[in-house]
């Protein structure tokens, strides 16, 4: 049986101030479970003994173990305690033969609403142009931070070595690989080193490269979510990996390991808030997912798309924290500030990086220079930081009108999702979704249906509206609310 907590408040050489009680806490836990001086099994103290023993409040120790249970790194038992969560032992890596990588087919994305087709097949007529846009994916670009931006850019230029024009690192400018390692460990929880992040042009290209890479180590499928972008998997399909989609229930994704996942080198999950259908994966799922790749050696690649948008309680952590070498962890500034910037990231497993590496020096597909030494501007003087509160701050007043309207319009209409994210899912009654989206055409308002984000090989269940409520400016915001509760049956 693992130690109980005895000696070890001599170990956690906390040294926390101020607002970053909470947090320095959190960090410090997930650190001494990382390297071992917390042993799976090992009983946590419980919040009142360890808040006296750290001179804090007992809410304080106890919210930290709320977040890193839901996060997976601890278990909470009734008559149990408070415990580190046990892990699968990780498989010894096999000596294999690396098949030539597969040229990458081409994928076209056509953004636009999908057309919606009447019973008999027959394509409707659509009216003009919507005049309200409620599609999900997108952040308000009006609010996008130019003052603060170009302030930041000059900084950058003014200070950019001669050297950051040419060709440079493939894995990006170290610059930006460096404040980003510190930037995501705070924020997300990830474990980060400049030298396992990767800059790529979008979450798109970041996925591509790792697809090309899991195909040419011989991974044949990749299990994907049964809700989802579908430009996703067609991407995996296109590097010639399979795409099992994964059954879900009530509690969201279900892994286990004798469905998709058995035969699966690789799982594309957006654990933290799952899109389109909102939520969290459950802290037992998020572990189990993990102890797969653990026990498996296969890979779960974590799209953290809005990770920084969460509203009535803290962000869940990243997914990656749990184990930096199974879990590559995709993220992208495309919500935060703007998709028209390119810029996302990748944070590697070691063994993945030189691979990835090689994929992305053969594709002349990259983010400028000049954009990465600006947000690496951005972030370093924490302008990054205050435009995500204050877009937090509008985006949950928008969610909570959204949810208001709703409530007196349609009361019997369920709204879900709506913890974190810029979109939010409105059930409809069974086999209503075509009729309202047509309404919703004729009422100028362009919004997705559940069923657009279905895998095919999925059964229709589900009838609902994806409400991407950050999407319009301030100035069309209530317009597309009206023209939204006027489709609603």
């Amino acid at each position: 049986m693992a130690d109980e907590w005895a000696t070890f408040g001599a170990d956690l050489h906390l040294e926390l101030r101020g607002p970053r009680l909470r947090a320095g806490l959190m960090d410090a836990l997930r650190e001494a479970v990382r390297s071992g001086r917390l042993a799976a099994g090992t009983r946590l103290p419980s919040s009142r003994s360890l808040a006296a023993d750290l001179g804090m409040a007992r809410n304080t120790v106890a919210d930290a173990y709320a977040e890193l249970v839901a996060e997976g790194w601890l278990t909470a038992r009734q008559g149990s305690g408070t415990r580190v969560a046990r892990r699968a032992e990780p498989r010894r890596p096999e000596a294999r033969r690396p098949e030539p990588p597969r040229a990458l087919r081409r994928v076209e994305h056509r953004p636009g609403p999908v057309p919606v087709g009447s019973a008999s097949g027959r394509a409707l007529p659509r009216p003009s142009a919507p005049a309200h846009n409620l599609r999900a994916g997108t952040p308000d670009l009006a609010s996008f931070p130019r003052a603060e931006w170009l302030k930041a850019y000059r900084r950058a230029l003014t200070a950019a070595p001669n050297e950051a024009f040419g060709y440079g690192d493939p894995r990006g400018r170290i610059e930006l690989r460096t404040v980003l390692a510190e930037y995501l460990a705070r924020a997300r929880g990830v474990y980060a080193r400049p030298e396992r992040i990767v800059v790529c042009a979008g979450f798109v290209h970041g996925l591509m490269l790792v697809g090309q890479v899991l195909r040419s180590r011989g991974v044949r499928d990749v299990a994907v979510e049964s809700y989802g972008l579908g430009l996703h998997a067609d991407l995996l399909t296109g590097a010639g990996l399979g795409t099992p989609a994964l059954p879900f229930d009530e509690r969201g994704t279900l892994v286990g390991e004798s469905g998709p996942l058995a035969s699966a080198g690789a799982v594309l999950m957006t654990a933290a808030h799952q899109f389109p259908l909102g939520g969290a994966l459950p802290p037992d799922r998020r572990a189990a997912v993990v102890d797969w790749a653990r026990a498996s050696g296969g890979f779960v690649l974590e799209d953290d798309y809005d990770g920084e948008f969460r509203y009535d309680r803290q962000p869940v952590g990243a997914l990656q924290g749990l184990d930096p070498e199974r879990v590559v962890y995709l993220g992208t500034a495309s919500k935060s500030l703007a998709p028209g910037l390119r810029l996302a990231w990748m944070v590697l497993p070691e063994s993945l990086v030189g691979e990835v590496v090689a994929a992305k020096g053969a594709v002349d597909w990259v983010s400028g220079a000049p954009d990465q030494l600006a947000f690496a501007e951005f972030l370093a003087s924490g302008a990054y930081d205050r435009h995500v509160r204050a877009m937090r701050l509008r985006y949950r007043r928008r969610r909570d009108q959204l949810v208001a309207a709703v409530a007196a319009r349609a009361p019997e209409t369920r709204v879900s999702g709506i913890a974190a994210g810029l979109h939010a899912v409105l059930a409809l009654p069974p086999g209503t979704e075509q009729d309202v989206l047509r309404a919703a055409a004729w009422n100028g308002l362009a919004v997705q249906g559940v069923n657009q984000f279905r895998r095919p090989t999925v059964p229709a269940t589900l009838d609902g509206l994806v409400v991407g409520y950050g999407t319009p400016p301030d100035s069309g915001w209530q317009g597309a609310l009206q023209a939204l509760l006027r489709t609603l049956p």
